[in-house]
This record gives C-alpha cells, sequence and structure tokens, in this order.
C-alpha cells in the first residue's frame, strides 16, 4: 500500500491536562512525519475545559466533536475520512519525534497489514508498557499482556502482534471492513484485543514496530472515571463477551465449563467480582450472539483460523 498522507487522531474525554502534556509531542511528531500528517482531537463529549483549552492553545489542530462511544467512536470519524492509514492515540499518550515513519512502513512492506503498534513505555520512560501482545487462555478466560516472561529482550525486536490499545496505525478500508471497534464493550476495555483478533480471523496481520517510541500513562481518562475496581469489573465482563462473541469448538468449551467453578470460587471467598460481571455480560448476551451470528463462528474453517491466532501468540 502507498501511504502518501496521513492523519493522527486523539481521542479525549475529560482530559484537559493530559492534553496539555501530550499534545506538544503530537505536534512535533506530525510535523516530523515522512509524509504529509495532520492533528486532530475527537473529543467525546467532554464536560471539563479541553474544547476551551484546545481553541485557545491549539488553534492549528482540529476539533472532531462525537457522542461519548468510547473507542468506538473512532469508527464514524473513520468513515468520513480519506487518508489511507492513521493513527489512533488515546490521550495519555506522547510520541518520539520520529515515531510515524516506521508505523507507516510496514503497510508499504507488508500487503496483510492491518495495524501497526509502537514500543510503548511508560510516561517516565521506566516501565515497557507493550504494544507487542501475547495471549493465553487461563481457567477459561482469554488474557491479552505484553509484559511476559522474556519480554525485556522481546521488546527491542520487530513481530507481530495481536492487539494495540492506546496507540495503533490502522488500514482505514480494513478497519471499516470488519466494523471498527466493537460498541458492545462500551464504556471500554479488550476492544483492542477483539480489533486485532477479528484482523486475524480475516488474514490481515497487527506489527509491532519497536524502531517506533510511545509514552503512556495508562488509563488517564479511565482511572478517574471508573476507580481501580470498575476498571478491573469491566475487564472481566468484557472478557466473558469476548469469549462469548468470537470462540469456538473445544476453547468455547473449556470456557463454559470453567464458568460454575469461577462462580463457586467467588462466592465461597465472599469475593462477587465474578459473579457480578458474570450478571452484567449476561445482560449483553444478546448482542454477543448477534455479533456471532454476523461474524460466522464456527464456519468456514473459523476454528483452524482461531487456533493460528492463539499459536502464534502464546505465551
Amino acid at each position: 500500500m502507498g501511504v502518501d498522507r496521513t492523519q493522527i487522531l486523539v481521542l479525549n474525554f475529560n482530559g484537559c491536562e493530559l492534553l496539555a502534556e501530550c499534545l506538544p509531542s503530537l505536534v512535533e511528531a506530525a510535523r516530523r512525519s515522512p509524509v504529509p500528517c495532520g492533528l486532530s482531537v475527537i473529543d467525546n463529549a467532554s464536560n471539563d475545559d479541553s474544547i476551551a483549552y484546545l481553541e485557545a492553545h491549539w488553534p492549528e489542530v482540529e476539533i472532531l466533536r462525537e457522542p461519548n462511544r468510547g473507542l468506538a467512536s473512532f469508527n464514524s470519524v473513520l468513515s468520513r475520512r480519506d487518508e489511507p492509514v492513521l493513527l489512533l492515540l488515546n490521550n495519555d499518550v506522547k510520541l518520539d519525534p520520529d515515531a510515524v515513519g516506521p508505523l507507516l512502513a510496514r503497510f508499504e512492506e507488508h500487503d496483510d497489514a492491518f495495524f501497526s503498534a509502537p514500543q510503548c513505555w511508560t510516561f517516565d520512560g521506566r516501565e515497557y508498557e507493550g504494544m507487542r501482545t501475547r495471549v493465553r487462555t487461563r481457567f477459561g478466560l482469554v488474557q491479552g499482556m505484553s509484559r511476559v516472561p522474556g519480554h525485556e529482550v522481546a521488546a527491542k525486536l520487530p513481530d507481530f502482534t495481536a492487539a494495540a490499545g492506546p496507540i495503533l496505525a490502522v488500514d482505514r478500508s480494513r478497519f471499516l471492513a470488519i466494523g471498527g471497534y466493537d460498541s458492545l464493550y462500551f464504556p471500554g476495555r479488550i476492544e483492542d484485543l477483539d480489533l486485532g483478533f477479528r484482523g486475524w480471523m480475516a488474514g490481515w496481520r497487527g506489527y509491532y514496530v519497536p524502531e517506533s517510541m510511545a509514552y503512556h500513562r495508562g488509563f488517564g481518562s479511565f482511572g478517574p472515571a471508573f476507580g481501580d475496581e470498575g476498571c478491573d469489573h469491566l475487564a472481566l465482563r468484557n472478557t466473558l463477551l469476548f469469549a462469548w462473541k468470537n470462540l469456538s469448538g473445544r476453547r468455547l468449551l473449556a470456557h463454559l465449563s470453567w464458568l460454575p467453578a469461577r462462580c463457586l470460587r467467588s462466592i465461597l471467598a465472599r469475593k462477587p467480582g465474578f459473579v457480578l460481571a458474570l450478571r452484567e455480560a449476561l445482560g449483553h448476551l444478546g448482542s454477543a450472539i448477534e455479533a456471532r451470528r454476523k461474524q460466522g463462528v464456527g464456519r468456514d474453517g473459523w476454528s483452524s483460523r482461531q487456533e493460528a491466532f492463539f499459536q502464534q501468540f502464546r505465551w
């Protein structure tokens, strides 16, 4: 694919302070992009001073107002753009000045590229956060992680990646072809793994690009809104929905067989988190089953492609 232009899109909800900290690096990264690169902030109906701050301090940054649909807000924005590849960022991400070029290069080099993701560190640069994502199934639940055994060495090497959360460059047409981020997971968590899995099942690949560098605070908007307990609850609820929506064959059977034991353990330990997440997930079961039907789960070699995904990214 020839990438002759791109755009950095920053999703924001009540992140005025994060924008003040992160935008200078994004403006510089856009300026140093090897192809023309604009910068837009997608504001998800913020009720803080985000819009006023942008208008006063960054008049060159385009403001796109969207209803708060979480990451799914990217879907409608990308449907109106015409750049072949766009960078999708959370509002708590900084970019190295030369981060854009290597991400775009993967689309020039690989016909099957769906997304590319940088090497990502915490804001202070002390801890590797990821973007080389591995996947495993543990007691019936699918987990995606980057800080896995051996990551210290692997983080420096190009590779495939299963998912990328706070920052990725994505092929716009392929993103839209599979429906973008799924609003089933609103307000958030696990959407990135779902997106990467669906891209893989369509025959496309995610590429980890360690020569591109990014820095992420983590839960910059999500943490203040939901707290640690709320974030964990959403992750567990959405992990259940991911399984019901996407898994087939022995992996779905293993998932279902573990549910009674997990519920019993939750009750006996007087830690109701799993039971509460399961109850809430069941409220979305109909939507998960409908998405499953539309995807054709279980048909046309689904199970074999699914196994290839888990084998490729196992840890």
